[in-house]
């Protein structure tokens, strides 16, 4: 984790935040903002534009510790918890809303920076995959729409499969588009002509 990067500590209590503020200057970082309000958080947050939120919750009730969850899902960004206790309920919840560390037993200075690089580490390998994730379904998305566009091509003009593609392929070309969507305008073209697929 660089040096440069922001973060945000959020904890009630302001004796506990300097501590946690503390601990994170000696580990040299210094681009530091406490938050002790909860109110408005997510916006005061995003407005000092965190690249990391730090959470020091103590012995959090249900509703806080949905609050956070929500604040997680909402920021997009690794966000390290750290809870003096916790349920397994808790932990499936925080792991479901995206916390990148949630940390039982309490908080000190010396975890500090270590568990902030696990969190920022796990943040951008989730988001990773999360890209992989969406890129894959498009990729079998466009699949599908160009078996049925071919499928269509093949019935109209009585086509081959690999002529169909190349026609598909050649459209695309000639028309700088990709093939998907030549393949989703004949789909297009075929509703609109009453073959109703």
């Amino acid at each position: 984790m660089q040096d440069a990067v922001r973060i945000a500590i959020v904890d009630e209590s302001a004796a506990r935040a300097a501590v946690i503020e503390e601990g994170l200057r000696e580990a040299g970082l210094t681009d530091l903002h406490v938050f002790v309000e909860r109110h408005g958080l997510a916006a005061r947050i995003e407005a000092f534009a965190a690249d990391v939120v730090l959470m020091n919750l103590e012995n959090p009730s249900r509703d806080m510790l949905e609050e956070s969850f929500s604040l997680s899902r909402a920021l997009a960004r690794p966000i390290a918890m750290f809870v003096d206790q916790s349920d397994e309920e808790a932990i499936a919840e925080a792991v479901d809303a995206g916390i990148s560390a949630y940390v039982v037993d309490g908080l000190r200075k010396e975890r500090i920076k270590p568990v902030l690089d696990l969190a920022v580490r796990r943040f951008q390998a989730f988001a990773r995959l999360q890209g992989e994730l969406a890129e894959a379904r498009s990729k079998l998305a466009d699949r599908d729409t160009i078996d049925k566009a071919k499928a269509i091509l093949m019935k109209r003009r009585g086509l081959s499969e690999p002529d169909a593609y190349k026609m598909l392929r050649d459209h695309a070309m000639q028309s700088n588009r990709r093939i998907a969507d030549v393949a989703d305008a004949v789909i297009t073209a075929e509703k609109v002509m009453g073959g109703g697929l």
